[in-house]
């Protein structure tokens, strides 16, 4: 198997076309075609599907997709380790992430990073839908929700339970919720794909549904009209800890049950080759979200 082939077969990812992986690589489509014909035969598989318009992963393509990266990261590794002109991390690091914690918690540490690694760039997409990393070609994924099972790589960062809470302009107007069935009684500000709240109660996880007139598909627009006096909210602690922290949230413990425990992932494609810039941006968020 030659790098040189699975390199190729990145490119003919990425492009999703034979022609245009071609002319990316300034080779004719015969050429390409041939090659990765070569790399399916030492492997014994069949990576990509062919049509004449397009090409698709198969499943066995999609399973040799990280192993793919990871060599030619590994190449490009091993050459820099005797260069000169490189140090620190090296390449494009795609990093995948909730758009209200991405925005508090991730943003902050890029500028330390590109300054301090001058061959490194960062790709960081925020939104609230799963992707697929593998198929994506992303390196980490940051997930606060409790895991799937699934054939990634999890690496746990932080604790981060859910906190319930509410401005003190609003605990004044309508009191302080004491128990679990109080919160029927407050307007309560959740997030779309939240329909229920979670607690733990007697050792196990209990879900009550809420009642509200807002909810938003984003952090930020909950934790906004919670700091207004709109109503009751839960989010996660590196949602709120800064409005807990100057006082425009008070976080409410009530008397029969306690916030859901989660914690901050990152989900990895595979660990087989982990390149440096991954392993950076991992300690990184960690040494940030511990300090």
């Amino acid at each position: 198997m030659h790098l040189q082939d699975v390199s190729l077969f990145l490119t003919i990812c990425e492009t999703r076309s034979l022609a245009k992986a071609a002319r990316r690589l300034d080779m004719s489509p015969m050429a390409v075609s041939r090659r990765l014909a070569g790399l399916e035969q030492d492997l014994g598989v069949r990576l990509l599907q062919r049509t004449t318009r397009s090409v698709s992963l198969t499943e066995e393509g999609t399973e040799f997709l990280p192993y793919a990266r990871a060599l030619v990261e590994a190449e490009e590794g091993a050459k820099s380790l005797f260069s000169g002109k490189t140090a620190g991390a090296i390449g494009l690091l795609r990093v995948t992430a909730p758009s209200g914690f991405g925005r508090r918690n991730i943003l902050p540490l890029i500028p330390e990073l590109l300054a301090a690694n001058p061959h490194l760039n960062v790709d960081l997409q925020l939104n609230e839908d799963v992707v697929d990393i593998v198929g994506g070609g992303i390196d980490v994924a940051i997930r606060i929700a409790p895991l799937r099972d699934s054939t990634l790589i999890a690496r746990k960062i932080t604790d981060n339970p859910r906190i319930l809470c509410a401005s003190p302009a609003y605990l004044q107007r309508h009191g302080r919720p004491e128990m679990l069935r109080q919160l029927g009684d407050h307007p309560c500000l959740r997030l779309t794909s939240v329909p229920q709240w979670t607690f733990e109660a007697d050792g196990q996880n209990t879900s009550i549904s809420v009642e509200g007139r807002f909810s938003s598909n984003n952090v930020e627009g909950v934790r906004e009209l919670c700091v207004q006096g709109m109503g009751l909210a839960q989010l996660t602690r590196w949602d709120v800890m800064k409005e807990i922290a100057d006082g425009t949230l008070v976080e409410i413990a009530l008397r029969d049950a306690q916030p859901q425990m989660l914690s901050v992932w990152a989900l990895l494609p595979t660990t087989r080759y982990l390149p440096q810039r991954v392993s950076l941006f991992i300690e990184a968020l960690k040494a940030s979200l511990n300090q």
